[in-house]
């Protein structure tokens, strides 16, 4: 065969693993949304995409990482191995799971990791500051509620579907020379952090120039995204450089005080019903670094969580 001929040929084989790949990931998605079906065919993540996957959430010995969909083990076994962390996975095929645990023996972490049969959406999930997964779309978007009810701050890392309106932190597109066997592709590595809900009026005092001064702040909160404004001395202004990071809020506005425009930057850590941290305020008559607590007015963190929080989303 000529060269143009086996070119030709191994293009021809790509485009039919592809669809065939393809194919029983559509039929999966018909099935029953817990889908890590003994019946849906397996197809493993690449372990250059595993060592990606790892690396974009910073997987090191103080984590706990719980796998779903965990396939033949080797994103839990890489982690524990090369990394130091313990975890489980899970994966509803009996056949993956024996599989696993001959893998975790061979490796010599079978003291740090464990291997479940049972259904995904059943899984206690609060041990882990690390979640994996390689599932389908619309089992993703299913799990989504559940993952946002995770402590902040713990990371998830999807391996070629995202979570629909729920933009990724970070998003990378990498070569995976070993995906579909040896035929290769293109693998999308989705990584986010649960919020801590912020959503609803907070609270605090501040001492300037011998005096308290009381201050209101209220967000709105879409995921990770958080928009408000803040009212000081009965005026309301909007809040800028926002940023929530798991349980770390930043945020700044420019207020009036005293006849005079005072810039408030606040940075600190959302432990439920309050934020505690650092205040730096400038102005003209005001240079201050202060110790700022607020406090969380109305109704509990959990009641003041916006819709997008609730769903499955078809």
């Amino acid at each position: 065969m000529t060269t143009q001929g086996l070119k030709e040929s191994r293009l021809q084989s790509i485009s039919c693993f592809r669809l065939a790949v393809a194919s029983a990931l559509l039929l999966a998605a018909a099935a029953p949304a817990w889908a890590a079906d003994a019946r849906v065919p397996y197809v493993p993540t690449p372990q250059s995409v595993v060592d990606t996957m790892l690396d974009t959430a910073k997987v090191g010995p103080r984590d706990y990482l719980i796998d779903l969909g965990s396939g033949d083990g080797r994103i839990v076994i890489t982690a524990a191995k090369q990394r130091g962390a313990r975890g489980f996975g899970v994966d509803i095929n009996p056949e993956r799971i024996k599989e696993s645990n001959e893998n975790a023996r061979l490796a010599g972490v079978i003291d740090r990791v464990a291997f479940h049969q049972q259904n995904l959406f059943e899984t206690d999930l609060s041990l882990a500051t690390v979640i994996t997964m390689y599932l389908l779309p619309r089992v993703n978007l299913e799990l989504r509620p559940k993952l946002l009810e995770l402590a902040p701050g713990t990371r998830l890392v999807s391996h070629d579907f995202d979570m629909g309106d729920w933009r990724p932190d970070t998003h990378l597109t990498v070569d995976a020379k070993d995906k579909y066997g040896d035929v290769g592709g293109k693998s999308d590595v989705y990584y986010w952090v649960v919020p801590a809900r912020v959503a609803g009026a907070w609270q605090w005092q501040l001492p300037l120039q011998g005096k308290p001064r009381a201050y209101e702040v209220r967000i709105e909160q879409k995921y990770q995204s958080i928009t408000g404004t803040a009212r000081v001395d009965g005026r309301e202004v909007k809040l800028q450089g926002t940023r929530l990071n798991g349980a770390d809020i930043r945020f700044q506005f420019t207020a009036e005080v005293n006849g005079a425009p005072v810039k408030h930057e606040f940075s600190g850590k959302v432990e439920g019903g309050a934020i505690n941290g650092t205040a730096a305020l400038s102005g003209p008559r005001v240079q201050a670094q202060l110790e700022w607590t607020a406090e969380r007015a109305g109704p509990r963190a959990e009641s003041a969580v916006p819709v997008t929080y609730a769903g499955p989303v078809d």
